[in-house]
């Protein structure tokens, strides 16, 4: 609270159930994100499925599509793998977002470091959950 600057009595007057409400869609948004920073699959399935051949799925693109995903379709689907790269994303992109418009506010380096730390740990959870649990569909 010292670090916002942020009453008890400012906390009263808020709508909680708004604010969690949001929150929860918000991270959602970070998870979806997330889901493209931490599954390396996904780029080939996009790459190869946008192809003007794909949708017989005979093609050359799809035959390879299907031989890529035999070979390397579970490589890195690990909840390390997932926490190392979501880690990296919360240093890479949170930081910078929460830290750039504190700068301007003049808020002090524990108001960043307790924002952009809950971030890192979330997108390090985020990504090590969704790396090992989410499926990479094909067509």
């Amino acid at each position: 609270m010292q670090a916002t600057g942020i009453t008890m009595d400012d906390g009263k007057n808020t709508n909680m159930v708004l604010v969690f409400g949001l929150t929860i869609l918000f991270s959602f948004f970070v998870a979806m994100a997330m889901h493209m920073l931490v599954i390396h699959q996904i780029h080939i399935v996009s790459l190869l499925t946008h192809q003007p051949d794909s949708k017989d799925p005979n093609s050359e693109s799809m035959t390879l599509l299907k031989r890529i995903m035999e070979l390397f379709g579970t490589s890195y689907r690990t909840f390390k793998h997932g926490a190392f790269h979501g880690t990296l994303a919360g240093i890479m992109l949170a930081v910078p977002i929460i830290g750039v418009p504190a700068l301007f506010e003049r808020r002090s380096f524990k108001y960043v470091a307790i924002n952009a730390g809950y971030w890192i740990v979330c997108m390090a959870l985020m990504g090590g959950i969704i790396c090992q649990f989410a499926k990479v569909s094909m067509p």
